[in-house]
């Protein structure tokens, strides 16, 4: 494994654990979202590099694109999170109430 790979499959494990362990602020899961989108985004580059692939060269990009979508619509469900509860702690939401 090379230090590039490990440093992408690495960066994808830390945002994995920390959506899985730390989830007492909605901010903190949108962050750790991003983070492993962004070191999806790395890695889908380096493997279009790598293959010499003209084919697939549009393929970061696109991800990219849907990865500022998430982000923008995570951003969203937060401000309205925020506005409606006072809190962005994950423990204080109740998804059977509306």
């Amino acid at each position: 494994m090379t230090p590039a790979h490990f440093t992408f499959s690495s960066a994808f494990i830390l945002g994995l654990m920390g959506l899985a362990f730390h989830r007492t602020h909605l901010l903190s899961a949108l962050l750790c979202l991003e983070g492993m989108m962004l070191s999806l985004f790395i890695a889908l580059s380096i493997w279009t590099l790598q293959l010499d692939a003209t084919a697939y060269s549009a393929a970061p990009m696109l991800l990219l694109a849907f990865s500022a979508c998430e982000a923008s619509a995570g951003l969203a469900l937060l401000v309205a999170t925020t506005r409606t509860h006072g809190t962005d702690h994950l423990q204080s939401l109740n998804l059977l109430q509306c």
